[in-house]
């Protein structure tokens, strides 16, 4: 199965408490994502997004399908 990309600009990261995940909030979306820390590229993909968070511009965010909310893959253009 093939990722669904959207093009997202980061509006916030934030860790829950006692969480094997971090939440990712975007502008264009009032849905609360996912980017679980068990991933392998989890360090690679955090970074992508805290980069994005600052820059303020929009990147490529890559999901398992339209209506999933686990982030599958981050690309900056």
């Amino acid at each position: 199965m093939s990722a669904v990309y959207r093009e997202l600009t980061v509006a916030r990261i934030r860790t829950p408490d006692d969480a094997d995940y971090v939440e990712v909030l975007f502008l264009e979306s009032a849905r609360i994502y996912e980017l679980r820390s068990d991933r392998p590229d989890f360090a690679e993909l955090i970074e992508l997004l805290r980069r994005a968070e600052l820059d303020g511009r929009p990147i490529k965010v890559g999901f398992g399908s339209l209506d999933s909310d686990v982030i599958e893959d981050v690309q900056i253009r």
